[in-house]
């Protein structure tokens, strides 16, 4: 259910979810996943991961950005979040055996938040447009309403949406963890530690 706290900005809009899935080409996530990041309180999130469209192959994506089901392999980008989560805090021995990120949103309150909403199955980006306006008015809301978030761009698809936060030193960027890109620089990049630093809280990133 999406939290009341973001009834102000979604007044603004009018979804029509039943037209939108009205397709011969099956869309993604399942219609009563695609708001499932709003489920957080805005005012306690402590971390905005932002991905760019859904996953686009049948029973991967789930709403939340970089995640997929327990019964799905996980993504060559998740994998390799996971392997820096490793390399960064060796001594906490996380082990990762499924790409299910639903308790980082609930109890670490990490809002994964992807740019698009919906995308059509083997479309990649298909959906942008649609979303693009909202998505960027939730970064805007998001900055203004909670001063205490840090938000996570990596690559540059990311980071060009750091114009709609308020304060730039909120901000972590990086090199995207994509299998062409991870070891240019994802990769002992320390970007979990800084995440640390700057919430200035300890963050269990055991999911």
């Amino acid at each position: 259910m999406i939290h009341e706290s973001w009834k102000p900005l979604l007044d603004q809009y009018d979804f029509d979810l039943d037209e939108l899935y009205n397709s011969p080409i099956p869309i993604y996530p399942l219609k009563e996943n695609v708001f499932k990041a709003f489920e957080l309180d805005v005012t306690k999130i402590k971390v905005c991961i932002l991905g760019q469209d859904p996953y686009h192959n049948p029973n991967e994506a789930m709403g939340l950005s970089f995640s997929v089901p327990k019964d799905v392999k996980i993504p060559p980008s998740l994998r390799n979040i996971f392997k820096e989560i490793q390399i960064e805090f060796p001594t906490r021995k996380y082990e990762f055996s499924h790409g299910d990120l639903t308790q980082w949103m609930d109890r670490e309150h990490i809002f994964l938040l992807n740019s698009s909403l919906t995308v059509k199955k083997n479309s990649p980006s298909s959906h942008m447009e649609i979303w693009k306006e909202f998505t960027d008015d939730v970064i805007k809301y998001l900055s203004e309403k909670n001063k205490d978030c840090v938000f996570v761009l990596l690559g540059n698809f990311s980071k060009s949406k750091k114009k709609f936060i308020k304060d730039l030193k909120r901000i972590v960027e990086g090199v995207h963890p994509s299998p062409l890109s991870a070891h240019a620089g994802f990769f002992n990049s320390s970007i979990f530690k800084k995440i640390k630093e700057l919430t200035c809280k300890e963050i269990n990133w055991q999911n």
